[in-house]
């Protein structure tokens, strides 16, 4: 039951977030401005919040970064062998490669938190500095033949990575941050998990679902299965416990991030199929994210 209370608001705001996009009447470029407020100036907060509230212990947390590594190697080979397994054209292929290992952090964050509160939060927040610069790295890398960014700038500049290095250097630095600038703060961060599941569920696209089927369903059950499986085996053997590795294998769970869709089209991706990859692996977290988190004993 306690998995079902944590899960169902998270899913509930999803689909409020469809139902707004639908019916609510608001103006196309809504969107795209909430995403980037959020992007730039919640989800940051969040972080940086959490771990600012968290005594980083390195010692500990290490073999859950190790984890998180060596699982999101293995989803980068699984996106990257698609290739030849299902000959997609290039275009198809550098967007849909990011569904292997690409994790929606809004739906993570909801469920660590409600699982382990601040704690959860916080562990969750430093995976996050650490996978978020990896998955960019490798989806850019893969995507940059379609376009001319400055792919090595907007992985320094990234706010989400500013933020977690800004958090972990003020836990370590042993200072607390002052009444009023806490206060602020924080009610940011309250806001960017609300805000982010309802962007997440306006930013589903229904397109793409009729074409190259092979690739499609290879990347979804690699990211809601194979990868779990893969997080819940390493975690097991590493003997983690406790909230890092609840929170290990959760990253592995989550669905796709609706970003990967706005990533390929922003770099000359054909983005119709990870677009359906997204839509299809959210969908289906609905039963697989609860069977995850029931098998680790949350």
């Amino acid at each position: 039951m306690f998995v079902v209370l944590t899960i169902a608001p998270i899913f509930l705001l999803i689909l409020l977030g469809v139902v707004m996009r639908r019916w609510f009447g608001l103006r196309e470029d809504f969107w795209p401005q909430l995403d980037r407020m959020i992007y730039f100036v919640f989800f940051p907060a969040l972080l940086f919040y959490s771990l600012t509230h968290f005594q980083v212990d390195f010692s500990s947390a290490t073999p859950m970064l190790l984890v998180a590594v060596l699982f999101m190697a293995t989803g980068i080979l699984l996106g990257y062998v698609a290739r030849y397994l299902f000959k997609a054209p290039d275009k198809v292929h550098s967007a849909t490669f990011q569904a292997a290992f690409r994790f929606n952090s809004f739906i993570g964050l909801a469920i660590a938190g409600g699982i382990h509160g601040k704690e959860g939060l916080a562990a969750l927040g430093l995976l996050l500095g650490f996978m978020v610069p990896v998955a960019n790295v490798a989806s850019v890398l893969m995507l940059a033949r379609h376009s001319e960014s400055h792919w090595l700038k907007e992985i320094l500049l990234n706010p989400l990575i500013i933020a977690t290095a800004g958090g972990i250097a003020f836990s370590l630095s042993g200072l607390e941050l002052p009444v009023l600038v806490g206060n602020f703060v924080g009610l940011l961060s309250q806001a960017s998990v609300p805000m982010g599941l309802i962007a997440v569920g306006a930013g589903l696209r229904a397109i793409g679902f009729h074409h190259y089927q092979g690739t499609l369903w290879y990347g979804v059950i690699v990211k809601l299965l194979v990868l779990p499986g893969i997080a819940w085996g390493l975690a097991t053997m590493f003997e983690l416990n406790g909230v890092y590795y609840h929170i290990a294998v959760l990253l592995a769970a989550l669905p796709i991030s609706t970003m990967t869709y706005v990533l390929a089209n922003r770099m000359g991706a054909d983005g119709n199929t990870i677009a359906a990859q997204v839509m299809l692996s959210t969908m289906l977290a609905v039963l697989t994210l609860p069977f995850w988190l029931l098998l680790m004993g949350v």
